[in-house]
């Protein structure tokens, strides 16, 4: 593991958090890197965990082999209810926060033909799956007047005097969908080996705000301030390829594995960007830039014991194989991809899924745990009585994830139905506050806090505790051709 100290590296990952928008690193990860894994009610109640199995378009998902295990076609639609709750301490208060959506989070399909002929080859299968899930989330960090930050100005009489700026709270907001539409062929050989191969297309169109706001000591007044670089948009489209393997061990016992390329990402955005004239006062301009992202490349590994046909369990194990990384374009850039390089460590993600069957009726349950994405991280942070230090920090801006699925099932014949209930949770530190005057491009860029009337600039963090909780609710109705 790296050692995050200030006093070993010359330039750290402090630095890097000081000139970037908090927001772009956690939009890199949680949103370009994790692409929605929304499936049927079936592969959400098994937690997303069926790499060995498939038999379905939710495969695609996972291993585009699944599909050379299906012999009959079918199609469904999952109608998605999500709940997000966000608890947010800091200095021993805490704000809660609730985000309910409805959608149509799943639709995918499976046509088969079966191979009228005498080689080995008995199924050629096509498959298409589309998933849809809400990116909305929202932060809101209680204020400490403890924190409190020395500012430059002048007064009525142009006179230069001191105030102090107290932190009264602080909002992350983010808006929008992420839509993922994979298409794939699966062979099955023999009936004891399936193969796979998938096209996958990513769509996202986001809005995200990141404020605080300061009370000045001067005059009592409350002043809101927006980051620089924030609010902005972004519309951006993805590509990327998957293969896959599943092969039969005995009639009891599967192994599968894919591997997933990098997304590579075409990102347009509209950005905000604050500068001080030469008359002292605060101005702004929108501007359009484009960006090139690649996310990680991942593997995954699945074994999937089937004693009966009644029952069946699954496990899948996710590593990433290469970090993310921007096309450098300027000194921004070369920013984010060092402090991906520091402090970001490869996705390693597990997930066992079950289901049992009794007549018609299907049972499952499933479980998922996936590690953070940043090494332990040190940083300028204040505490609680607002002093200023170096602090060492995991779970830094995301933090470990753990789902919990259970679900039901009928088989009508022509018809199914499938209900599906997910518990995920997870807990990070939410650094913000943190700006500085950077050089890029020969030119001295402030990537600090702004209201109309002067900026904020702070080297030091405040660092709240986040607590996410989501409560999804699945309904899938399909049928079997």
């Amino acid at each position: 593991m790296l050692k995050k100290s200030l006093l070993l590296m010359g330039i750290t990952a402090a630095f890097y958090l000081q000139a970037q928008d908090i927001s772009t690193i956690r939009n890199s990860i949680d949103v370009y890197s994790n692409t929605p894994m929304v499936g049927s009610s079936k592969f959400n109640a098994m937690a997303g965990s069926n790499g060995a199995l498939g038999g379905d378009a939710t495969s695609l998902l996972t291993n585009p082999a699944g599909l050379g295990v299906a012999i009959a076609g079918d199609v469904s639609v999952t109608l998605s209810v999500d709940n997000n709750k966000n608890t947010t301490s800091l200095a021993g208060s805490s704000t809660n926060y609730n985000i309910n959506k409805v959608n149509i989070g799943n639709i995918g399909g499976v046509a088969t033909f079966q191979l009228m002929t005498e080689t080995p080859w008995k199924f050629i299968n096509l498959g298409a799956n589309l998933s849809t899930q809400t990116l909305e989330n929202y932060i809101e960090s209680p204020g400490n007047t403890n924190i409190s930050i020395a500012k430059d100005l002048v007064d009525s009489s142009n006179n230069p005097v001191v105030g102090n700026l107290s932190y009264l709270g602080h909002a992350y907001n983010r808006y929008g969908t992420q839509t993922k539409f994979n298409l794939g062929v699966g062979a099955n050989y023999n009936n004891a080996l399936y193969l796979g191969a998938s096209i996958n297309m990513h769509y996202v169109d986001l809005e995200q705000y990141d404020s605080a706001r300061f009370g000045l000591d001067l005059d009592n007044t409350a002043y809101t301030f927006d980051k620089q670089y924030t609010p902005f948009s972004e519309k951006s489209n993805g590509f990327s390829a998957s293969v896959g393997v599943i092969g039969k061990v005995t009639n009891q016992l599967r192994l599968g594995a894919s591997i997933e390329s990098p997304t590579w990402w075409s990102l347009d955005r509209i950005y905000t960007d604050y500068y001080t004239g030469s008359d002292g006062f605060v101005y702004y301009d929108n501007f359009v830039e484009d960006r090139r992202f690649r996310s990680p490349m991942k593997a995954t590994l699945s074994g999937a014991f089937v004693p009966t046909k009644n029952f069946a369990i699954n496990v899948d194990y996710t590593l990433g194989l290469t970090k993310p990384k921007y096309k450098v374009q300027g000194e921004a850039e070369s920013e984010l991809n060092s402090f991906f390089n520091d402090s970001y460590k490869n996705l390693s993600e597990v997930k066992i899924g079950a289901e049992y069957r009794i007549k018609a009726l299907r049972l499952r349950g499933g479980y998922s745990y996936a590690s953070s994405p940043f090494d332990n991280t040190t940083i300028s942070a204040f505490d609680n009585n607002g002093n200023a230090g170096d602090r060492s920090y995991s779970n830094l801006i995301l933090g470990d994830r753990n789902t919990i699925g259970v679900g039901i099932g009928y088989d009508f014949g022509k018809f199914f139905m499938d209900a599906a209930y997910q518990n995920i949770t997870s807990e990070y530190k939410n650094p913000f506050l943190s700006g500085n005057e950077v050089i890029r491009n020969g030119t001295v860029v402030s990537t600090g806090y702004y209201s109309g009337d002067f900026d904020v600039l702070t080297p030091t963090s405040a660092v709240s505790d986040v607590k996410s909780v989501r409560n999804n609710f699945f309904l899938t109705v399909g049928w079997k051709f």
